[in-house]
């Protein structure tokens, strides 16, 4: 699969600048928001017709910028994001912006507030460039939907970045912004980080408080999070969205354990080697990792995986009766079929859920880690919602996903990393999963790969 990236802009340096480099230049008034958004709004006039990252833009951006840039000017910037330009996924409810959800049932509301961690982001002082796509009601791993259209990886534009933040991701490895706000339910920040060659971090629940937003239609699976060119933007952005100071753990012997393969699902060769190379290169730097199966048994959960989603919708349907009538017939159909549901199967999937939880705590009191490919796939067609064969084998809707819902469902963070991709290869990324709660080690592991040079991670 051959990478053939989107040209970069004329003043690529500062179109690919972090957001940490940003606010640098910004303090030292070596440039300032205006310019920086103006960059933004240029490169995405440039690529936006070939990747189709955005849905809408931000009507007040332009006037943000501007108090931001007057701000710096009298040296008392408002927060610690204080004009850098940034996308958030559409399905964030932003004032003065539509949060689609993907569906045209939402397409014109306009939000009149912000939610919780949109507020804490506007309050830091982010400039909202626009939203990004998605896919109807964030339910699928690639990025298209029936009113705004199919998003291309800016890698390759004819393949997906990946769902169901692939809006976001595009928008970032594009160029276009240095992060992108975005959502993961079963691994939608995770998968198109892997496969945009960014990084990310998905929480705990309920370590990045969620209020005043849309239906969450995964019971306490979704969390957001940002897509970052780098890890200095991730601790950066982990600081205003849970509101305190991140504490990276210093590195230690930490005890680790690869497991290449979930049972017999299949896995793309040229992942599995890449992969592979990486932790070889980190045992090599003096890790301790032993390799094995997953310690869990997923197979409960992920029997149930497409109920959950299928109920929250009901659920959103019965509250919102507009939203329902207007939905596309597919996801009418869907929450019609879960709302005949007993209720004695939701308690059946509760019930899965805590036994999930209890045996990850288990297991996370013997290893501190686990380490796994972040996708089973590489990029395939952006039309098409799945790739329907791995490595040979035909696989369904979630075969590529195998590695990311049942960490949601665990309630554990993971990070996901880029590797250096071998040639003739799109982005590939590495996940590496802490016990809960542990976001204070996923960030020491950050340095710690930094510092060993195994992945493409940059500070």
């Amino acid at each position: 699969m051959t990478s053939t990236p989107i040209d970069g802009p004329a003043d690529a340096d500062l179109s690919a600048a972090d957001a940490t480099h940003l606010l640098a230049a910004f303090g030292a008034g070596s440039d300032d928001p205006v310019a920086a958004l103006a960059r933004a709004e240029a490169r995405l006039a440039a690529i936006d017709p070939r990747i189709n990252a955005m849905t809408v833009m931000n009507p007040a951006a332009r006037a943000d910028a501007k108090a931001s840039a007057a701000r710096w000017r009298a040296g008392s910037p408002v927060g610690p994001l204080d004009g850098v330009p940034i996308t958030l996924k559409d399905n964030l409810v932003a004032a003065g912006m539509s949060a689609s959800f993907g569906t045209p049932a939402l397409a014109e509301r306009i939000a009149a507030h912000d939610e919780l961690p949109v507020a804490r982001l506007r309050a830091a002082g982010a400039v909202f460039l626009g939203k990004t796509n998605v896919p109807e009601f964030c339910l699928e791993g690639y990025t298209a939907n029936s009113v705004y259209g199919a998003t291309g990886n800016p890698h390759a534009p004819d393949l997906t970045p990946g769902g169901s933040s692939g809006g976001a991701a595009a928008s970032v490895a594009a160029g276009v912004v240095p992060v992108g706000i975005g959502t993961d339910g079963g691994g939608s920040l995770r998968r198109p980080a892997g496969h945009t060659g960014l990084v990310t971090l998905k929480s705990t629940p309920h370590h990045y408080a969620r209020a005043a937003g849309l239906p969450v239609l995964y019971l306490d699976f979704e969390v957001v999070g940002a897509l970052c060119r780098s890890l200095a933007d991730l601790i950066l952005f982990d600081r205003v969205l849970s509101a305190r100071e991140p504490a990276p753990e210093r590195r230690h012997p930490w005890r680790v354990r690869y497991v290449e393969r979930l049972g017999d699902a299949p896995l793309d060769p040229v992942i599995a080697a890449t992969c592979r190379t990486a932790v070889e290169g980190l045992a090599a730097a003096g890790w301790r990792i032993e390799e094995g199966p997953l310690p869990l048994d997923t197979d409960p959960i992920i029997e149930v995986w497409r109920d959950i989603s299928a109920i929250g919708l009901a659920h959103a349907f019965a509250a919102d009766p507009e939203m329902a009538a207007r939905a596309t017939e597919r996801y009418r159909a869907l929450a019609a079929e879960a709302a005949a549901l007993p209720a004695t199967h939701l308690y059946e999937i509760v019930t899965r859920v805590r036994l999930l939880r209890e045996a990850a705590r288990e297991t996370f009191a013997d290893v501190d880690l686990l380490i796994t490919p972040a996708t089973a796939a590489q990029p395939w067609p952006k039309a098409e919602a799945f790739p329907p064969v791995i490595d040979g084998h035909a696989v369904g809707p979630r075969g590529h996903a195998v590695y990311t819902g049942w960490v949601n469902a665990a309630g554990l963070p993971a990070l996901a990393v880029p590797l250096p991709a071998p040639a003739g290869s799109l982005p590939i990324g590495l996940q590496i999963i802490a016990g809960t709660g542990r976001e204070d080690r996923l960030l020491g592991v950050g340095k710690a790969l930094l510092e060993a040079g195994v992945t493409a991670l940059r500070g």
